[in-house]
């Protein structure tokens, strides 16, 4: 790799049908094996069924579970004279949105339910109203963070 060059970050093209990049970040990361024809219909899917369910357009609904599962602070692992500290972080909002997309997706996939789409839409929903594990993830982060803050200092770049 070159020392030179500074690497430029890829954006991704918004959405087909809603026309939003956090919509294609999430069937981005839904994505498996390249198919991603197959993500955007069990995304697509999650919204009717969030219309269905709530009355209201899905995208304010997805906005608001996305805001609301956002991370301010993480811990990362740092190896300092031998022993491990668990260091609190602060988030950029590119990488909050990744991780409370990812932990979107991972809670759903936990969820009992009839199919991925079915479980997906009930954790937006339940994620929108500040309940389910989305929530207590971001909670139990904040948590370990603020557990942690004595070893705020250890922190670089």
């Amino acid at each position: 790799m070159s020392r030179r060059s500074i690497i430029k970050k890829n954006y991704i093209e918004p959405d087909s049908l809603y026309n939003s990049y956090l919509v294609s970040l999430l069937i981005v990361r839904v994505l498996k094996q390249g198919k991603k024809r197959l993500a955007s219909s069990i995304i697509y899917e999650a919204f009717e069924l969030i219309k269905q369910k709530t009355g209201n357009s899905p995208m304010p609904i997805f906005e608001t579970a996305i805001k609301k599962t956002t991370p301010k602070i993480a811990i990362k692992a740092k190896r300092i004279g031998g022993s491990n500290y668990q260091v609190p972080l602060d988030v950029s909002r590119y990488r909050g949105t990744t991780l409370a997309l990812r932990w979107l997706i991972k809670s759903a996939k936990e969820r009992s339910g009839k199919s991925i789409s079915f479980k997906l839409a009930n954790e937006i929903i339940d994620a929108s109203k500040g309940i389910g594990n989305t929530i207590r993830k971001r909670e139990e982060t904040h948590k370990m963070a603020e557990a942690n803050k004595a070893f705020a200092h250890f922190k670089t770049k």
